[in-house]
């Protein structure tokens, strides 16, 4: 394509023209775009095409650019990777877009300036995030197409670095050329007549090869492994907490080696009951199979939890992976297991698991549908990717069986070998199948990126096995240190509210940030259904538009059991829209305890579980403790001599406690003495009012409007000035203040608890 024959296409929220310096905010796409192949065909990037991943966008755009004759690198994104929303938006420039920029030596000098091709080309491609039917797609929002410099040639084009790439299967290959002892030129001729294309085509030449080779040559494959294996014992030695173990062959050399940190295991106890097993990656230069074991902990972020080396790929292999990560995790096995398709690895777990609920992950799957279906399909392959997204989304069993069949007779695809392999596996892949089971989000395309992402950043081929483990263990560390300042309490933490429920307020006290903003969209949605009642407890809940159908919600507080037919809850630990809907239409102001989870709580431990059999009844002040620590601490961080005072007080109060007899006491016959100015975290409305949530006693209501620690001044009620309603109690339906339950033997009315 030559200079002038360019393309511009960009889009603006007022319609008018885009720079790639521009920081506008990006106008909605039409909906009927399609969803693009992203396979390298002959297209060129159109505003509102859309892709499923930014993997995706990029392949299509450095194809097309290759064609064109220049080559692509990753420019600025806005967001970041595993915090919030993530990446939101991202920008692909042209190779020679920008300008150099001269660097400052270790010793102050002006490095010398050496040559750079980049001549501040404006070619670029803008992609935006965006989810519809809660299945995040990536969209063209704005494109340029001019250059101010010389395209290559075709046989140019293809000596561009971002060209000459080995992809894993190649270096496999070559790796195993290189064992047979064929040379560098024996090997590129037969991958030539492998892939059948013409001599000095493949897309990288003989000084790669004779690159990657000597990368092999330079790890050392006899002493590396026994040098990993000191550092194993180095680390088991300075921490006693460490866990390796290993297997060696019959000729006393490394078979399988697996590891875990402390910090995983203690993290594995509360966030271990939904886990990634990821053995998508190998390490090319000692031919070792890498499998990681990763979680997502109450604030949505990435959780490690173990890695294993395996030497061959089989099932022995894969058993023996597993026994070892039940062995450091102390034989608790999770409740759901998420991996690519492996059958291997399907057996392995089947035998070492066998309670464990074992899934596909659907971004694996997805990953081979070009290859399986583009070229089938021709024209209509977009059309039936389309349908599989929303047979992949629907809820029932039913619904799918019949949708699966009237997709197969529209596509023609009875026969197809793929078809009938994803048909077979369905109840290891089909939200259907999995949603009565937890997965806490780790199924949705954009935690699996953010999975994906963290793996990414231990994988180095080359590397040297001891190398290897500590990047993993700078990997881990940061990862938790970024956690850790995450989670750790603030004085005043805003949460914006936007539906004006007292269900979304006291969830906002309750959950993490993460977890709270699902709750949150889930609040959003739920005035937009309707809710008959069918039963005592029964209730029917369809879309207002609806017809027929909807889902079947039984809810019976005062035996706190809920229950919807979508087993939204089951599947991601939060309540459905339907649930909420009922909620709201029977009077009940706030969620059950056991409605959220513990896992999903600001304070998430497995060691106080309040929602256990035997604290159940103590739940409240189990809560109020828990919010009294946070307090603590973040009080006590201000400075070093508030930190003394609070570790030698706290220590006080420990051995106190543990020198009190442990008789058990029905929940009324214990007394608790709390302060009642605790402050909780402050809630920000959509109007920008700040809402700050007072915790006294258990019968002390929330409070809104911005109030100040108040204390009591010479015997006088500090309460006296504040509003009251007449008819307030706890928020369940079904009595008044007259005989609420939490007030019963209190001598307190409705005015005494009604503060807002």
């Amino acid at each position: 394509m030559s200079e002038g024959a360019s393309l511009v296409m960009e889009s603006s929220e007022n319609g008018t023209d885009l720079s790639q310096d521009d920081n506008g905010t990006i106008v909605e796409m039409p909906e009927d775009t399609i969803l693009s192949q992203q396979t390298s065909v002959n297209l060129v990037p159109f505003i509102g095409q859309r892709f499923v991943s930014q993997d995706a966008a990029y392949e299509f755009y450095c194809s097309f650019a290759k064609q064109c004759g220049f080559s692509i690198r990753r420019h600025r994104t806005r967001g970041k990777d595993g915090i919030g929303r993530g990446v939101t938006r991202r920008d692909f420039t042209c190779h020679r877009g920008g300008y150099p920029q001269m660097k400052l030596s270790e010793d102050g000098k002006m490095q010398r300036n050496r040559k750079s091709s980049r001549c501040g080309c404006r070619a670029y491609m803008r992609i935006v995030k965006r989810a519809d039917f809660n299945v995040p797609e990536w969209r063209v929002t704005a494109f340029s197409n001019i250059h101010n410099h010389e395209l290559l040639k075709a046989n140019e084009v293809c000596l561009l670095p971002a060209y000459c790439t080995i992809t894993p299967d190649d270096k496999a290959r070559i790796c195993m050329f290189a064992k047979a002892g064929m040379s560098v030129r024996q090997m590129l001729r037969l991958m030539e007549l492998e892939k059948g294309i013409k001599l000095g085509c493949l897309p990288f030449t003989e000084i790669d090869v004779r690159n990657l080779l000597q990368s092999f040559r330079n790890v050392n494959r006899d002493n590396d492994p026994i040098d990993l294996i000191a550092m194993c014992k180095k680390l088991k030695d300075e921490n006693p907490n460490f866990q390796y173990d290993f297997k060696l062959d019959g000729h006393n050399r490394l078979e399988h080696i697996a590891w875990t940190y402390a910090s995983s295991v203690q993290l594995y106890v509360s966030f271990g009951d939904a886990v990634v097993f990821d053995t998508t990656h190998r390490l090319d230069a000692y031919d070792m199979l890498l499998g990681v074991w990763v979680g997502v902990d109450n604030h949505g972020m990435t959780t490690f939890f173990g890695c294993v080396l395996l030497r061959d790929e089989n099932i022995q292999s894969f058993s023996w992976g597993l026994k070892t990560f039940l062995g450091f995790m102390k034989g608790k096995a999770p409740q759901t297991l998420l991996t690519d398709q492996n059958m291997w690895l399907k057996e392995a777990i089947a035998v070492e698991m066998p309670e464990t609920k074992h899934a596909f992950s659907i971004c694996h799957i997805i990953s081979k549908f070009s290859d399986w279906f583009s070229v089938l399909l021709g024209s209509r392959y977009d059309d039936w990717k389309s349908d599989f997204y929303r047979l992949y989304g629907l809820e029932l069993l039913e619904e799918f069986e019949e949708e699966w069949r009237e997709m197969i007779d529209k596509y023609g695809l009875h026969d197809n070998k793929h078809i009938i392999s994803l048909y077979a596996l369905r109840t290891f892949w089909a939200l259907p199948f999995l949603r009565p089971y937890f997965f806490a989000g780790l199924t949705s395309l954009c935690q699996s990126e953010t999975t994906t992402t963290f793996i990414q950043r231990i994988l180095s081929a080359q590397s040297r096995l001891d190398r290897f483990v500590e990047q993993v263990a700078e990997v881990v560390e940061f990862n938790d240190r970024a956690g850790s300042k995450q989670k750790q309490p603030r004085k005043s933490q805003k949460v914006c509210l936007k539906t004006g429920s007292p269900i979304e307020s006291h969830a906002a006290t309750v959950l993490t940030p993460y977890a709270f903003g699902k709750l949150q969209e889930e609040l959003l949605l739920a005035p937009q259904y309707a809710s008959f009642v069918v039963d005592e407890g029964c209730f029917e809940v369809k879309h207002h538009t609806q017809m027929d159908g909807g889902c079947k919600v039984i809810c019976v507080l005062c035996e706190e059991q809920i229950s919807c037919s979508c087993h939204h809850f089951e599947f991601s630990g939060i309540l459905c829209r339907h649930v909420l809907r009922v909620l709201s239409s029977n009077n009940c102001f706030h969620i059950p305890d056991p409605y959220l989870p513990s896992r999903w709580r600001l304070n998430s431990s497995s060691s106080i579980n309040p929602l256990s059999n035997a604290t159940r009844e103590h739940s409240e002040k189990i809560q109020l403790l828990e919010s009294l620590t946070s307090a603590l601490i973040a009080e006590s961080i201000e400075t070093k001599e508030r930190l003394d005072v609070a570790c030698e007080q706290t220590a006080m109060v420990l051995s106190h406690i543990k020198d009190l007899p442990r008789t058990t006491q029905s929940a009324n016959d214990i007394v608790y003495n709390c302060p009642s100015d605790l402050i909780l975290p402050e809630v920000e409305d959509t109007d920008g009012i700040v809402r700050s949530f007072t915790m006294g006693t258990s019968h002390e209501p929330l409070t809104s409007g911005k109030l100040k620690d108040r204390r009591p001044r010479d015997g006088i009620d500090i309460t006296r000035k504040r509003r009251h309603y007449s008819d307030s109690c706890c928020g369940h339906f079904e009595h008044d203040s007259s005989d609420c339950p939490m007030m019963e033997g209190d001598n307190l009315n409705g005015d005494a608890l009604g503060y807002i």
